[in-house]
């Protein structure tokens, strides 16, 4: 249900705007965007030829270019694809004989559909349809006899049968499955089916004659709501608000049940679960969006695939990969980020009875590595690939980006794990539990200062070798080490170097470009396989959201906000329509503006990063159910001048305005249905904790010098009025970062880069 924003605030405020006209409401953004789909189109053109996908949510997409399939490493994966098969790569419409060429359409791409308009009238539309493996394009305006043929290297025509055209896909080879398909022709739409039997598929096609409709209804409204009701957002900048409502989509889009619940890792390569990517993902695909039954399904799913052997070496681990036929353990920061995503759901959704629930598997994930893989400093030790650097070369298996046998990320990941294990124990009454694991956390945050960091050259080293050296490369996994070295006199000045170094106008480099292992281009056909360079200097868009977020944490939006706008540009006007890819080269091409994006062109973290950052940080909306409190930290840039939003958290609803415009800084905050204890940060004033009933609404107004703040009841009743003077404490922090932080600037490509030249080898991404 679509909240009324046009009232939640003038109630309670317009009986108090006599007493005080400070109460008065704060504006909301100019002519906010309507949450439908239709707002959401994007015309390309055949210079463009984007990318488009679209999935079933179980476990079937369909992948095409807008106007020709021509890309280098992609064009294989086009058409219909099921659970890692490739059913179809095509359809091909002729009115009249004649074959309709997409490459004179104009194209508009839609979250639901593909619409390509012909010369002459003709307009194609090609839709999905949730839960079903069924597709259907309409052809409005054609005159004359319509056709449809299906196209494909595992396709075989297998005759017209009960006025439908069959097809065989695979099955030739076993224990390759067989795919039946099947094309209906109803008036100006044709309905493809696809399934195990004929019987099945003819099913499947009788109900689509009857309820296609109210499918393509539910599918759209399902979309719609995603974007309003209880998760709404709107603001000044129109672009900025279609570019999060598109990744809010296309994020939604990846999340499946192939095998479970579970979010796809990429396409078009990786549609299966991946573990670290799903709980690196989580949070921005599924708890800023307000999703949490579906994240509680993706983490109970995990759950049921941890290796609860006590025999096995992986005792505890989660898998890294999840197919349909298999799964694989060989990761480290997959099982630490589970737990962490676990304590992620929690605080946003109070869901104690999960925890109750997963508690043996949090159990699991602990006790198995410090029996199998715990140094005596009480590190987490990995082999070199077991971090998510794990490119391999095909002809050995070595690791082109080495990083054993103590990685720094991997220690960050541990001593969470170990913290928030101790934190669910301490809930459910496990005092031994808490104690112990409490003890080694704290083990590992006091080793790690002495063990990893040099102060004199205020460098983090990225990883301890297995003979204890510390390795000082230059790589971005520092920025998730930062909070163990303790305070920001020592983390300033790596986070400076790291920034300068490593963050590109587009995106986060994998490598310092000064190394002589450094790789400027994913793809340089000739001279390496690509995934010599994958971590080797190659840009990761997912590395985006934890480099903004330091800066953010620094005080630095101001210097984080292009980074973030740069992505936004690359949703709404580069690569698949609506989504951020997997990766880039970390250099322009000579002649080119920007580098050309390169591997899975759209990754399931890198979208959710962006939507994480945006909510957590930028927002600053944060809530710890655990503790029954909301920190409420707003950090807008200039560019944002009014942002209206509505975000879940537990079973209520928060519901927020700021507006930064004409000079204000103004924020206003009601809950709906649940009350919590509302914890206002807002720079440089002392950070405050209000209690607030459900319906009550907070407002903030910087104005002459201090923070006036006032918490109204539904019924506008003032319960609280405070004034808040800056802190002191909090300026001359401020002012310390500053300093740390001024003439910063982001890295650029260095003249003359070396670009090794190698005998070419398979590239794929190594299990």
């Amino acid at each position: 249900m679509r909240i009324d924003r046009s009232r939640w605030l003038l109630v309670p405020l317009v009986l108090a705007l006599a007493a005080d006209v400070a109460a008065r409401p704060v504006p909301s953004p100019a002519a906010p965007m309507p949450p439908d789909l239709a707002g959401l189109a994007v015309a390309v053109t055949a210079a463009e030829n984007r990318a488009v996908v679209f999935t079933n949510k179980r476990s079937a997409y369909f992948y095409t270019q807008t106007h020709r399939n021509t890309h280098p490493e992609h064009a294989g994966y086009r058409g219909y694809n099921i659970a890692g098969r490739q059913v179809f790569s095509d359809y091909l419409l002729s009115v009249n004989g004649i074959a309709l060429d997409p490459a004179t359409a104009r194209a508009v791409v839609f979250p639901d559909a593909l619409v390509r308009e012909y010369p002459g009238g003709v307009t194609e539309t090609l839709r999905l349809f949730d839960n079903r493996d069924l597709l259907q394009v309409e052809l409005a305006g054609a005159t004359g006899e319509t056709r449809l043929a299906l196209a494909g290297d595992r396709l075989r025509a297998a005759g017209e049968a009960q006025g439908l055209s069959w097809y065989v896909a695979g099955g030739e080879t076993p224990p390759e499955p067989a795919d039946v398909v099947a094309v209906r022709q109803v008036a100006s739409r044709f309905l493809i089916a696809v399934g195990r039997t004929r019987d099945e598929v003819a099913a499947l096609l009788d109900a689509a004659g009857r309820d296609a409709g109210g499918w393509q209804g539910a599918r759209r409204a399902r979309l719609e709501r995603l974007i309003g009701g209880d998760h709404y957002l709107a603001t000044d900048d129109p672009d900025l608000t279609r570019a999060l409502r598109w990744l809010t989509l296309t994020t939604d889009a990846l999340i499946t049940h192939q095998r479970g619940a579970g979010i796809y890792a990429g396409l078009p390569w990786f549609n299966e679960y991946w573990g670290r990517d799903t709980f690196i993902a989580l949070g921005g695909a599924t708890l800023v969006t307000g999703q949490f039954t579906t994240a509680r399904e993706i983490l109970e799913s995990f759950a049921r695939f941890q290796d609860l052997d006590p025999r096995s070496q992986f005792y505890g681990r989660v898998p890294n990969i999840v197919r349909p036929e298999s799964l694989d353990y060989h990761t480290t920061d997959g099982t630490p980020r589970f737990v962490i995503a676990l304590r992620d759901y929690l605080r946003y959704s109070g869901d104690r009875a999960l925890l109750a629930e997963l508690y043996p598997n949090v159990v699991a994930s602990i006790e198995g590595p410090l029996a199998n893989w715990t140094d005596p400093s009480g590190y987490l030790v990995h082999r070199d690939n077991e971090t998510w650097m794990d490119a391999r070369r095909s002809s050995d298996l070595s690791a082109y980006s080495p990083r054993g046998t103590r990685a720094n990320d991997i220690q960050a990941l541990w001593y969470e794990q170990l913290r928030a294990g101790a934190e669910f124990a301490s809930t459910l009454g496990a005092t031994d539990d808490a104690r112990r694991w409490s003890d080694a956390a704290a083990r590992v945050r006091e080793r790690f200062r002495r063990d990893f960091y040099d102060p004199a050259g205020q460098r983090l080293a990225d990883r301890l070798t297995e003979g204890d050296v510390a390795d000082y490369t230059l790589r971005p996994n520092a920025l998730f080490a930062l909070p163990l070295l303790g305070d920001a006199r020592a983390s300033a000045p790596v986070l400076r170097r790291t920034w300068q170094s490593l963050v590109f106008p587009w995106g986060v480099a994998t490598l310092d470009p000064g190394d002589p292992n450094f790789h400027p281009y994913h793809l340089a056909a000739g001279r390496y396989p690509k995934d010599e360079a994958y971590h080797n200097g190659t840009v990761w868009p997912w590395l985006d959201g934890i480099a903004m977020q330091r800066m953010i944490e620094a005080g630095q939006v101001e210097r984080a906000w292009p980074l973030f706008a740069r992505m936004n540009e690359i949703a709404l006007g580069r690569g698949v329509v609506g989504g951020l890819p997997e990766t880039s080269d970390a250099y322009p091409h000579p002649g080119e503006p920007w580098p050309r994006l390169t591997g899975a062109f759209l990754q399931a973290w890198s979208n959710a990063e962006q939507l994480r950052i945006w909510y957590q940080y930028v927002l600053g909306v944060r809530p710890d159910l655990a503790r029954g409190e909301i920190l409420l930290a707003p950090r807008l840039p200039s560019a944002v001048g009014g942002v209206e939003f509505a975000v879940r958290v537990g079973d209520g609803v928060l519901e927020g305005r700021l507006d930064r415009r004409a000079g204000h800084r103004r924020y206003a905050y009601r809950l709906v249905r649940q009350a919590f204890g509302v914890t206002l940060d807002v720079e440089p004033y002392p950070i405050r904790t209000f209690q607030a009933a459900a319906g009550d609404t907070l407002r903030a107004q910087a104005r002459d010098g201090g923070l006036e703040v006032r918490l109204v009841s539904s019924a506008g009743a003032t319960k609280v009025a405070v004034r808040l003077a800056p802190s002191p404490e909090r300026q001359r922090a401020a002012e310390a970062l500053d300093a740390e932080f001024r003439g910063v600037h982001f890295a650029s490509p260095r003249l003359g880069p070396a670009v090794a030249t190698r005998a070419p080898a398979a590239a794929r991404r190594p299990g």
